[in-house]
């Protein structure tokens, strides 16, 4: 696969990403937008400012500016910038968080169609927040951050679904990519080591530690395995995404289980 058919495949998951949650946007009631989210600090309403703020900015609008304060749930350089896109749109109301996502977006879907990149590792203009990614990165990010927020707002108003779409899978497996770092670095396990990452709905994830304690990944589990991890999608991007527990019976262990254990509290990946 060429860098340019690789970049346009990202393109496709999000703009799949961005309709169904401008979607699922347009399904809410006035109430349900101040609904907390499992992410500390914003409501349903500040979810879908968020990436209002950010697909914005990426089509090409202008930085913005406000004074954040010090919210208690903001912690790092990034959450003051993500709260700036909040604070801006306080007194936005919701059908004109969803209009300008969908312009803004349309906007850069069709200005990437029109001029494809064709070099994964070029610098995208303009970028938000001066992040020093490529076109890899933020391409292949833009899907992952919207559909984890659609997930987000779901739980928030107890309307499950999105889970077997093309951005669902395109989360979980770039999330599981990641098992290698959290089980020899987060965990600290011993070379030697293997974990199998049973996903429901892609084929399985294997890694080992290194002699150098690095986590690498496996073309095949082993028969052996330490410790295997099953676990359905939404179990796993709560866990990865950093987001809360999994319900009962979404996920099941075989092996060691106080490794599995440990990997369970070291697993979020992503804020």
């Amino acid at each position: 696969m060429t860098d340019q058919e690789l970049l346009s495949a990202y393109v496709d998951v999000w703009w799949q990403a961005i309709n169904d949650f401008t979607d699922l946007l347009e399904e809410l009631t006035a109430e349900e937008w101040s609904t907390p989210t499992d992410l500390p600090g914003w409501d349903v309403k500040a979810v879908a400012s968020h990436v209002a703020h950010l697909e914005g900015i990426l089509a090409g609008g202008p930085e913005e500016t406000a004074d954040v304060g010090e919210p208690p749930h903001v912690t790092g350089l990034m959450g003051l910038y993500t709260e700036v896109g909040v604070v801006t749109r306080r007194d936005a109301s919701p059908d004109a968080i969803i209009n300008e996502i969908r312009a803004a977006a349309t906007a850069r879907h069709t200005a990437l169609l029109a001029d494809p990149p064709t070099d994964a590792a070029g610098k995208p203009e303009p970028i938000f927040g001066g992040v020093p990614w490529d076109w890899r990165t933020l391409l292949r990010n833009r899907p992952l951050d919207v559909w984890m927020h659609e997930q987000d707002i779901r739980r928030a108003v107890d309307r499950p679904g999105g889970m077997d779409s093309a951005a669902a899978r395109h989360t979980a497996e770039y999330l599981a990519e990641s098992m290698g770092f959290v089980l020899a670095k987060r965990v600290g396990a011993e070379p030697g080591t293997t974990a199998v990452l049973e996903l429901e709905g892609s084929e399985p994830f294997a890694f080992a530690v290194s002699d150098a304690r690095r986590g690498e990944r496996l073309p095949a589990p082993p028969a052996d395995a330490t410790t295997t991890l099953q676990m359905d999608r939404e179990a796993f991007i709560r866990l990865a995404g950093g987001r809360c527990q999994p319900e009962p019976g979404t996920f099941a262990v075989t092996g060691d289980e106080v490794l599995a254990s440990r990997i369970f509290a070291a697993m979020a990946t992503t804020p």
